[in-house]
């Protein structure tokens, strides 16, 4: 069996090109060997290192995850930075305030530091008596509220505001109270107003003219003195409803009774009492101003009138006597031409 070798000659009668096996693998390994010869034994190692034959699988190392979440992480930097700014902002707040409440600077040095607008019948000296004893102290450590309500007990301020004006001084506004009436309390006429509170005469030039309020005592509590100046309101302008203006004729109006309010009047005649009861004031009134008249001509002495029933009027009826007179008799009169209830003559006072 004839082997198919390259190493072997050919046969008798047959050819080939290519090199005996011998001679080309001498060629190779020649060949071979010089290219070796020329590596560089550094740049062998650099390329057997760059081309690895086999790539190992990385081993995983686990992590650890965070058992706070993102959304946690956000709102606990949100607090960080609000609490920051809160702690900054209070330690400059406490500065300030320290350095507000201890320096000379802001300290009130004489009355003259306090000043004062709004006085008419309130004396800068009544002012003065509540603030005085600021001076010397730091403005900032005056209670403003409490100054506020010590000057509204003095009986004419009906406001007061208190200001600080830094760096050193008090500034006070006052809204004095607005007169309505003079009040008679014992032996002593003072003012009053619309709320019931009793006022000093002033001492300026102011002059007043108003009815006197009487029938009131040192004992009645605010509320009952405002009760009655609620009456005395209603009856000063039903009189002067309609420009009749007839509340200029009262001299005094006695409150004691609210279901009898009386008034006294001055005429050519002689004071007169006039009962009005407690409502429709303008008509009872525009009666007497009919009959006045009639009424002089008819008694001698005429010092009561009592005009609360419907109908009929009462003349004389509170009966009073002038030194040793005797009192004089009630008389009733009908006005209307109405059946009205009888009224009997009214005892004696």
């Amino acid at each position: 069996m004839a082997r198919n070798d390259s190493r072997y000659p050919p046969e008798p009668g047959q050819t080939t090109t290519r090199a005996p096996f011998d001679e080309r693998d001498e060629d190779l390994s020649a060949d071979h060997d010089s290219q070796l010869d020329e590596l560089h034994p550094d740049d062998f190692d650099a390329e057997a290192e760059a081309e690895p034959q086999f790539l190992r699988a990385t081993k995983r190392i686990p992590v650890r995850k965070s058992s706070v979440t993102k959304k946690t992480a956000f709102r606990l930097r949100i607090v960080l930075i609000v609490a920051t700014t809160v702690a900054v902002f209070g330690g400059i707040s406490f500065s300030l305030i320290h350095y507000g409440t201890s320096s000379w600077r802001f300290r009130i040095e004489s009355s003259d530091n306090i000043e004062t607008s709004g006085l008419t019948n309130v004396t800068r000296a009544q002012v003065l008596e509540v603030l005085g004893a600021d001076i010397g102290r730091n403005v900032f450590r005056i209670s403003l509220e409490d100054r506020k309500k010590q000057l509204e007990e003095i009986p004419w301020v009906k406001s007061a505001t208190v200001m600080r004006l830094l760096p050193d001084k008090l500034r006070v506004n006052i809204t004095e109270r607005t007169p309505f009436a003079f009040v008679r309390i014992g032996s002593k006429v003072n003012l009053i107003d619309a709320s019931g509170v009793v006022m000093d005469m002033p001492r300026g030039q102011s002059k007043y003219s108003f009815p006197v309020i009487t029938g009131t005592t040192d004992s009645d509590p605010l509320s009952t003195r405002a009760a009655r100046m609620k009456i005395y309101a209603t009856l000063v302008k039903e009189l002067d409803s309609g420009g009749g203006n007839y509340s200029k004729d009262l001299s005094e109006v006695e409150l004691s009774d609210p279901e009898d309010v009386k008034v006294t009047l001055e005429d050519p005649g002689g004071a007169l009492v006039v009962h009005l009861g407690s409502s429709n004031y303008l008509d009872r009134y525009k009666i007497y101003i009919r009959h006045i008249q009639e009424w002089r001509q008819q008694f001698n002495k005429l010092e009561s009138v009592d005009l609360r029933f419907n109908g009929q009027i009462i003349v004389n009826a509170d009966g009073r006597t002038t030194g040793d007179a005797a009192p004089t008799s009630a008389s009733v009169q009908t006005i209307a031409p109405t059946p009205t209830k009888a009224v009997g003559k009214r005892k004696h006072r």
